[in-house]
């Protein structure tokens, strides 16, 4: 295993972590539920993805290649966007009984999975690619999740292994960012604040870094 696999899988991404949770109510008769979202895809970055969240926002994620070792990582989402996530399920019947795929032929994008459990009810809805309003959105919401966790990584990953690559990782947040992919950009702060104080980077990468926060900051 290499030193930079392993320093991956020993970081602890705080960037979903937030210090409020969902108030009593907001998810209703959603309580005690768990909405998962897993995507296969071989030959891809990140191969598999998997995201749990929990009707208080609490949860985990595990992404990684196929051949690297599960090793689920706590996080906890946002409320509003924790209930936006239970809204599209309900829309969705909680996948219960529901038909996604399209059915015709296209290019394989990979396996995507909706779960949803609460108690001994468990229902499961797979496709590979889909038109359903409601799933799309679903699916843009955990795949953004996955572009920030995966970013987070990364950025981490260099400013410990590699510092001159942490430029090329500030340009793709900056691509992700000017493209809306980061749902809680915000939590991205920590890590580019310690960035652009540490005088062992490069000027440019901690020119960058002070911009994008200074701009997260702004907007949110």
């Amino acid at each position: 295993m290499s030193a930079v696999t392993a320093g991956r899988r020993l970081i602890i991404l705080g960037c979903l972590v937030l210090s409020s949770g969902v108030g009593p109510g907001a998810i209703g008769s959603q309580s005690g539920a768990t909405i998962t979202f897993r995507k296969v895809f071989k030959s891809s970055y990140p191969e598999f993805v998997e995201i749990k969240v929990d009707q208080s926002g609490m949860g985990t994620y595990d992404i990684r290649q196929l051949d690297e070792e599960s090793t689920p990582q706590p996080m906890k989402l946002d409320p509003a966007l924790v209930q936006k996530i239970f809204d599209l399920s309900t829309k969705l019947r909680d996948f219960d009984g529901i038909e996604l795929e399209m059915h015709r032929r296209i290019a394989n994008l990979g396996e995507k999975t909706f779960r949803y459990d609460r108690g001994a009810e468990t229902h499961s809805v797979s496709f590979n690619y889909t038109t359903d309003h409601n799933a799309e959105q679903l699916l843009d919401i955990f795949e953004s999740l996955s572009r920030q966790l995966t970013d987070a990584s990364d950025l981490l990953r260099t400013m410990k292994y590699d510092r001159l690559g942490v430029n090329d990782v500030l340009i793709q947040i900056e691509k992700d960012y000017d493209h809306k992919l980061l749902p809680q950009p915000e939590q991205l702060l920590p890590s580019l604040d310690q960035l652009a104080a540490d005088t062992h980077y490069i000027n440019i990468a901690r020119e960058r870094a002070r911009g994008l926060a200074a701009r997260i900051r702004a907007q949110h």
